[in-house]
């Protein structure tokens, strides 16, 4: 949508091409559904460095349309932002659907064609040029230049079913192997399920290959029914997926701002100030009260024990629990749970200027298509918007 309303701005006559019956599927659910559309992390090179490796590709796009251009490009179109946690920036509104109708808004100020319900078989080229898209209803639409903007393979259900790939491969690109991003984690644990629902917020959770330590970071979780999500754990299952197959493993530190000698002296106060006090109840000072019978059925305590009866042993036992909290990595979904495609199209054959291919002349890629992804926090949005806006810009030229 980007892309075809800069191109129709800039003079270009435009035709979009939607596989479903509506616009905007997949950008409605973004940020549950309040639409993260930036972060307000900094320069465009420190905002390409979020993206490793590949982040230097994005430099020049975030230079022209980056989270600057970005945000007065929607409060000038009557959609207000605000920036929360983690300098994420959202609809003031809350609202997904005022992000869509400004595009929608854009795209017809641009006299943008729209065809919904327009799913492309395949793509035709003659020598370095390609010369028409084919329909499924047999269909041939001609162009002077022609913008792939298809998405990944995440959330296939919103039609992203890795159809761009496909093309690009047919069309001689390499592509380098998509694989689920972005996801939550799936746990062995039995005792997930009666955690389902706890948010953790500020904690810190390490991940451990065979006893080694991998990763480590701070943040907000959230345990689910069949294991754990949450800001935190989406951006760590990247790395965690990278040491799958083998045992993989999760120490939560549930109180972070403690060291183990200060939470140890911490409960042995609250201990002695409420010695008649069952230790389920003295416990939740600290803890929330779901996690309470599960970390003291790990302990192997009676939750019913007066605080006064508990030993310097069952003590440190619980200080270590709340410090190394441990559960067991089964596995990473798929991409139906994916935030975001990893892979794509390999970047040392796209113009990072231009988003045109350099074996295909009249051909452009923009958004989750290529070879890029970054956290979780609007940073995969401002790409779609960054290489769109100049994807877009360079077919109109």
């Amino acid at each position: 949508m980007i892309a075809a309303g800069r191109a129709g701005e800039c003079g270009a006559r435009v035709l979009l091409l939607e596989k479903n019956n509506r616009l905007g599927v997949k950008l409605l659910i973004t940020g549950h559904g309040r639409c993260n559309i930036t972060n307000k992390t900094g320069s465009p090179r420190e905002m390409a460095e979020k993206f490793g490796r590949n982040g230097k590709f994005l430099i020049s796009a975030f230079s022209r349309f980056g989270v600057k251009e970005v945000i007065g490009f929607f409060e000038s179109r009557g959609v207000k932002t605000k920036v929360e946690k983690n300098n994420r920036v959202i609809t003031e509104s809350d609202r997904a659907e005022d992000v869509l109708d400004a595009l929608i808004d854009y795209m017809e100020k641009s006299k943008v064609e729209v065809r919904s319900s327009a799913e492309v078989r395949s793509i035709e080229r003659s020598g370095e040029r390609i010369e028409k898209v084919v329909l499924s209803t047999d269909e041939e639409v001609l162009a002077d230049r022609f913008v792939i903007c298809t998405g990944g393979k995440s959330y296939p259900a919103t039609g992203s079913t890795g159809d761009g790939f496909d093309w690009a491969r047919a069309l001689g690109h390499k592509v380098i192997r998509p694989s689920p991003s972005l996801t939550p984690v799936i746990l062995k644990d039995a005792f997930v399920k009666e955690l389902e629902g706890l948010s953790l917020r500020d904690v810190r959770i390490a991940a451990y290959k065979d006893n080694k330590k991998f990763d480590s970071n701070v943040g907000d979780a959230i345990f689910t029914a069949k294991g754990i999500s949450g800001p935190l754990i989406i951006n760590m299952s990247k790395r965690i997926g990278k040491e799958l197959p083998g045992e993989v493993a999760l120490k939560i530190d549930l109180v972070p701002a403690l060291d183990f000698t200060e939470l140890d002296a911490r409960i042995r106060k609250d201990f002695e100030e409420c010695p008649n006090k069952h230790i389920k109840n003295c416990l939740d000072m600290l803890l929330p009260q779901k996690l309470v019978p599960v970390i003291t059925k790990i302990a192997g305590i009676d939750p019913e024990k007066k605080a006064h009866c508990v030993t310097k042993e069952e003590r440190k036992t619980l200080v270590r629990l709340m410090k190394e909290f441990g559960v067991h990595v089964a596995g990473l979904p798929g991409f139906e749970k994916a935030v975001i495609t990893a892979g794509g199209i390999e970047l040392s054959e796209v113009d990072s200027k231009t988003m045109r291919s350099k074996l295909i002349d009249n051909l452009y890629f923009a958004g989750e298509v290529l070879d890029l992804d970054g956290p979780t926090g609007g940073y995969n949005l401002q790409v779609c918007w960054s290489t769109g806006y100049c994807a877009g810009e360079a077919t109109a030229v």
